[in-house]
């Protein structure tokens, strides 16, 4: 089996995304299905990732194109278009990751055109939320215009959970649904470093509870709300420290900076900027708990990271994974809707309350390896693309 993953960009700065791609292709790569994924060298606005492109990269067993982009407005290439062009008959199927891209766009009709099956992961893109307040009128006229074709034709829709899949169907995709969660290494999460590394980079943390917030810095994620919650939370907890783990648009980050100072919250907020490896595991370990406060999630990837480090988390309904986590264990985590009063609450509460934290970390760390594992989700997607494959009696590829 031979497959073929299309996204825009694999860069950090877009969030938890890229590297669930990237962990995908891996995983599927080590059950034997053989794997490339193909991309923009996209870093971000006006920014190109250091490294050759118009060739195969190797990564752990999988192979990864990077081609120039030529325009930041959906992420133009059209190196990869001649690529993809060129090759996609050489694979039994193609999985799309995000709409409303260029990629995305040309993928599925040169898959079609050369009568390749596809799947779309929208990851959240086709989501309520993102519909209306992320350039609005632009998407609904290219969603009539050239989106919604290409969900009709696509062969299956991976959803990453069912809250997704529900605000997707409302636009109108009607392609056969699956839902499978985004899974990660657990086996990194069992055993994290010591809390001493993270204060060593950041020692005015040191010796005092911390509200950890680690994702994207995004309007989408209810940090307008943290900050003057944590504001009051001050109050009743004066030893209390959040983290902002995390980066995103300079003009947001400035803004969130100047709101902070503000309420008065200036030695009380240790910005990190983004984390990756031991030092993101090393905020998992210094943390007391971690947050998510987001208006819209898809799914949610960070959440279930933190969940895996045995933290006790609070969330808000707008992160759909939190729906599949409780209707599996009910009391695995905290969730609250995103509004200002019920998280303050929630969040007293689970500072107050260490015998209410180690339960919940202990329950959700238990859940985390048990059902988001990268190894979980990998098997799912290989029996999706051979349920589709046999459906249409075709297999090009041959597994390795």
């Amino acid at each position: 089996m031979k497959i073929l993953h299309v996204i825009p960009s694999l860069s950090s700065k877009h969030g938890g995304t890229t590297s669930a791609v990237v962990s995908m292709a891996e995983s599927l790569a080590g059950l034997g299905v053989e794997v490339d994924v193909a991309t923009t060298d996209d870093d971000g606005p006006g920014c190109h990732l250091k490294l050759a492109t118009n060739q195969r990269l190797e990564q752990s067993g999988c192979g990864i194109y990077y081609f120039r982009k030529q325009t930041e407005f959906y992420k133009v290439s059209l190196p990869f278009r001649k690529w993809v062009s060129d090759h996609v008959s050489n694979y039994d199927l193609v999985h799309i990751h995000v709409v409303f891209s260029y990629t995305s766009n040309c993928a599925a009709r040169l898959a079609r055109n050369y009568g390749v099956p596809y799947v779309i992961s929208p990851h959240g893109v086709l989501n309520g939320w993102g519909m209306q307040n992320r350039r609005r009128f632009l998407k609904g006229c290219s969603f009539h215009l050239v989106e919604r074709p290409i969900l009709r034709n696509a062969a299956a829709m991976h959803y990453t959970s069912h809250a997704e899949q529900r605000e997707a169907e409302q636009t109108g995709a009607s392609a056969l649904a699956t839902v499978i969660p985004l899974g990660i290494d657990t086996a990194g999460f069992q055993q994290l470093p010591s809390a001493e590394y993270f204060w060593s980079r950041f020692p005015q943390a040191k010796g005092r509870p911390a509200v950890l917030f680690l994702s994207r810095l995004d309007a989408k994620k209810g940090l307008d709300l943290l900050l003057p919650v944590f504001a009051e939370i001050r109050r009743k907890h004066p030893m209390a420290m959040l983290v902002i783990a995390g980066n995103g648009e300079e003009g947001f980050v400035a803004e969130l900076r100047n709101r902070a100072l503000q309420l008065g919250l200036g030695k009380d907020i240790v910005w990190t900027g983004f984390l990756s490896g031991a030092d993101k595991l090393s905020a998992f370990a210094a943390a007391t708990v971690f947050v998510l406060p987001s208006y819209s999630e898809n799914f949610g990837i960070a959440l279930v990271e933190a969940m895996a480090a045995g933290l006790p988390c609070l969330t808000t309904c707008g992160v759909a994974v939190a729906e599949d986590i409780l209707a599996r264990a009910p009391d695995t985590l905290v969730v609250v809707p995103p509004e200002a009063k019920p998280l303050a609450e929630a969040l007293d509460k689970l500072l107050s309350e260490a015998a209410l934290r180690a339960q919940l970390g202990i329950s959700a760390r238990r859940l985390a390896t048990e059902q988001f594992s990268a190894a979980a989700m990998a098997m799912a997607l290989r029996e999706l693309y051979q349920e589709i494959l046999s459906a249409q009696g075709r297999t090009k590829g041959k597994a390795r």
